[in-house]
């Protein structure tokens, strides 16, 4: 098992890695990446960054990334906002580089092994984790193990038909900008301060993921669902329309038994890439 690893998390704009030992994050830089400049120099920016660490010795290197990955191979598909990033050899770049192993696997699933290892899926041995902001997508873990499946696109839950189209347009922060022409954090601000119709505007968005939330436990019967992204942040506002949707849900004792959790963590990107080290040296925890 590596106990001293890198986890990078590459955003639309910049990256972040961070050195992780002995379990916790013990040092973060990041930079702005310019995507225009092409795949070549951003990859060796993310590299650069990976590289300053080199003094502290880690063993392994967890890249996370928001695209279709190749788990297998390590390579990364249509990334968007970096052009040129239509097929990257992630993983072979990487260990050609730094010389130590590399993983990589897509944001959704980074945030699940995250959650798992260092936040609030600790107490559980299968969880799924769903990251509300402005998409909608989920991460699996099974018996300690992340499930990606064979195309690394288990859990995207997003993709779901869902009335006149698909889930994400009702479970995320599209849902504000398609149906009330507003945003999240706009209605947060309006919720907070007792406007009727942002507090209605949240139930009905609660009803929609409440949908979700039943199609996630028809499917994974999980102990535990852990919800995170920025839209997550105003669970209050919306939780009571979401747990009366799922009131209906066939079996009583899977609601009666299943633990709800909010991320706290505010690096679990860059925790969860560095996860990827733990699962794919060791497995277990």
């Amino acid at each position: 098992m590596a106990t001293t690893c890198l986890g990078v998390d590459l955003g639309g704009t910049n990256v972040r890695v961070g050195l992780i030992s002995g379990g916790s994050l013990k040092e973060l830089k990041s930079c702005e990446i310019n995507g225009l400049s092409g795949g070549d120099e951003v990859l060796d920016q993310i590299l650069e960054l990976a590289e300053s660490f080199s003094g502290y010795n880690p063993e392994a290197i967890g890249f996370g990334v928001p695209s279709v990955v190749d788990t297998r191979r390590g390579i990364v598909y249509d990334v968007q906002n970096i052009p040129g990033w239509d097929k990257v050899p992630l993983k072979q770049r990487a260990e050609e580089r730094l010389k130590i192993p590399a993983f990589v696997n897509n944001d959704a699933n980074c945030f699940a092994i995250g959650e798992y290892y260092f936040g609030k899926g600790r107490p559980y041995e299968s969880l799924i984790a769903l990251n509300i902001g402005t998409g909608f997508a989920g991460g699996v873990v099974i018996n300690g193990q992340l499930y990606e499946g064979r195309n690394c696109g288990a859990g995207e839950f997003g993709t779901i038909p869902y009335r006149e189209s698909m889930l994400e347009h009702y479970c995320a922060g599209l849902f504000f900008q398609r149906e009330h022409n507003t945003t999240g954090k706009e209605l947060a601000k309006r919720a907070a301060a007792g406007d009727p119709e942002a507090l209605e505007i949240f139930s009905e968005f609660g009803r929609h993921l409440g949908y979700a939330m039943k199609v996630v436990l028809y499917s994974y019967d999980p102990e535990a669902v852990i919800l995170g992204g920025s839209v997550s942040h105003s669970f209050p506002y919306f939780r009571e329309s979401m747990e009366e949707e799922m009131s209906d849900f066939a079996y009583s004792n899977t609601l009666k038994n299943l633990s709800l959790e909010l991320s706290e963590e505010p690096d679990i990107a860059v925790l969860g890439a560095a996860a990827l080290c733990r699962q794919g040296s060791a497995g277990k925890r």
